[in-house]
């Protein structure tokens, strides 16, 4: 499809939902929103006032004075500005072009941080508790015992925190310096636009071509790409340098001793289960994307792949737009398929305008879903273009969704889930999804197509993500020793994309360019291998459930239920399953594997 075919697509495409974030409040000057950013600011104030230097006291005691009444009081707290928080930042993401919600968005934050001032002697007080006082407290407080999940989880950050003054000075400066870096970042990357063929693209349309079948319109594509990153590259380069910078600032004044220390701590998952997992998947690149792309490029009738090939369709791929009814029939039958409830959280994104689909200029690109805070409900954005890869997306995000949903009964402090546990529901939406699609194709070229596909997802979340886990931390320990150059970022992008590819795919010039649009690496640095976690755990616990005479979707929506109540290890305990053993990740990436000999075997009948 050429690229001035844009209104076409849409017509095709059906009538795309938009959220409605009036569920929220009705207008950001409305008076309902207004109301809650005094009512905030005011009861901040107040509970500052009446728990500051009183929590080891309240440990001694219950009720409205126990501390289980302070925890509560901060819950409600962090619901209500959470609240306000969303808002602003769904509104934002829906136009970030847009100079007054830009402001709205930035004013909002700087209010909200100034109230979370007054909360954050919340947190360093609690864990001045000592030990034994606290598990009194525990033993004879019913609340603070409802609690305690979180409290002890809070505990865990107690060696890396500062005293009061150095934190405050943190928090305060936050929004001027790593906030205000990701902001230009958002801001920079929803202006960009990149000609094709004299059309005028934003990112995602421009993205979209490379699964293109015509191997010309992607290759313009890809230049298009490249041309507007070289032009833009050295304030990627600027934003990437600040913050890892800031981040190494932060790191070296709490005590982290690795780079990506901070992120394990966050994601409650121990590093040595995260090393074995980088180290299992590097290990599998030669029998995992080499192998695959070597197929690929004799499917394509290449030698080898270029860059902008990696994701083209097979000549097998049916080339017809998938409508917006389709693909919500598509993932709805899929969830129903697994349980009938998890189709009916699922639907509710649909009918309640939970959803914001349609490519429009300014929007945010790629995908996620919002949780809000639980008194609400979450929201999903996607950039929906009909590529089956759209219609995966949107499964995968549903799941997320669903995830939000469940875990919502935990309440604001502990319904937030760990993100490499939070990707295990959005990738077994997808496998669910997948799993349909495939069972119902008898035809034998479409189903090499769709497996193909799979695998190329698959790869690009385990094998691409740990690629980006590398890259980061060679990015960020060479940071320490001074500021990088474009060209240095480009070489360091290079060498980790040769590595994971493979020969069958060769990198020419403009592909150094492409590390700058990855925005994970500027919101969340290390976020990236909670994919691949993901991935390989969704794995083993398919292979679970395949096997599983009954039980087994009780037990899941248990473990979604729990949020970030319960570690990894207690989740997964139920099914079998455990992320500290080496061979865990073994059995994960064997599934990619299996379907590869599926592949062959197919190319060979």
């Amino acid at each position: 499809m050429s690229p001035a075919d844009a209104s076409t697509l849409d017509a095709a495409l059906g009538d795309l939902p938009t959220w409605k974030l009036e569920d929220l409040y009705p207008a950001p000057n409305s008076q309902a929103f207004r109301d809650d950013m005094e009512k905030a600011g005011a009861e901040c104030l107040a509970f500052e006032a009446k728990w500051k230097g009183r929590l080891t006291d309240a440990a001694a005691k219950t009720g409205d004075e126990g501390l289980g009444k302070a925890v509560q009081e901060f819950e409600a707290l962090e619901d209500l500005m959470g609240c306000i928080g969303s808002y602003a930042g769904l509104t934002y993401y829906t136009d970030t072009s847009d100079p007054e919600i830009g402001k709205f968005f930035g004013d909002v934050q700087a209010k909200l941080t100034d109230d979370a001032s007054h909360l954050l002697f919340f947190a360093l007080e609690m864990n001045r508790i000592d030990d034994a006082v606290l598990e009194a407290a525990l033993a004879a407080d019913a609340l603070a015992a409802h609690y305690r999940p979180w409290i002890l989880d809070l505990r865990m950050d107690k060696p890396y925190q500062l005293d009061d003054r150095l934190e405050q000075l943190f928090l305060e400066k936050s929004m001027t310096g790593a906030g205000a870096f990701n902001r230009l970042f958002d801001e920079t990357m929803a202006a960009l636009t990149f000609t094709v063929d004299g059309a005028v693209l934003p990112l995602e349309r421009t993205l979209s071509l490379l699964q293109e079948p015509d191997p010309e319109t992607r290759r313009k594509a890809a230049q298009a790409l490249a041309a507007t990153f070289k032009a833009n590259i050295r304030t990627f380069a600027l934003i990437t340098n600040t913050l890892a910078k800031d981040k190494e600032i932060s790191d070296r004044w709490r005590g982290f001793t690795d780079i990506a220390d901070s992120r394990h701590l966050a994601n409650r998952v121990e590093r040595e289960v995260v090393d074995a997992l980088a180290q299992a998947v590097r290990e599998a690149y030669p029998r995992l994307s080499h192998r695959y792309y070597a197929m690929k490029a004799k499917w394509l009738g290449m030698e080898r792949m270029n860059f902008w090939d990696r994701n083209a369709p097979l000549p097998e791929t049916p080339n017809h737009l998938i409508p917006w009814s389709e693909a919500r029939e598509t993932v709805l039958s899929a969830y129903g398929a697994f349980d009938p409830e998890m189709a009916a959280i699922a639907r509710r994104f649909f009918d309640g305008g939970w959803i914001d689909a349609p490519v429009r200029p300014g929007k945010a690109p790629g995908a996620f879903a919002h949780p809000t805070v639980p008194s609400a409900h979450p929201y999903v954005l996607v950039n929906y273009m009909g590529k089956p890869r759209d219609v995966m997306t949107l499964a995968h995000e549903l799941g997320h969704g669903v995830h939000q949903v469940l875990a919502g009964g935990q309440g604001a402090l502990m319904a937030s889930t760990p993100l490499t546990l939070a990707e295990t529901a959005s990738v077994f939406g997808e496998m669910l999804t997948f799993r349909a699609l495939l069972e119902r194709t008898t035809d034998k070229r479409e189903r090499k197509a769709m497996l193909a596909q799979k695998v190329e997802d698959m790869i690009n979340t385990v094998v691409r993500q740990i690629a980006f886990y590398e890259f980061e931390r060679k990015l960020h320990t060479a940071r320490k020793d001074g500021e990088l150059t474009p060209e240095a970022i480009g070489q360091l992008w290079l060498s980790i994309q040769a590595e994971s590819l493979g020969p069958a795919i060769a990198i020419s010039e403009g592909y150094e360019t492409y590390w700058a649009y990855i925005p994970h690496f500027i919101h969340s640095p290390f976020y990236v291998y909670a994919y691949a976690f993901g991935d390989c755990l969704v794995n083993s616990l398919y292979a679970v459930y395949e096997k599983a005479e009954g039980g087994f979707q009780q037990k899941y929506f248990e473990m979604l239920k729990a949020g970030g109540s319960k570690h990894h290890s207690e989740l997964l305990a139920p099914f079998g399953l455990d992320a500290t053993d080496p061979a865990f990740w073994e059995k994960g990436l064997s599934m990619i594997e299996g379907l590869i000999d599926e592949l062959e075997a197919l190319d060979a009948a």
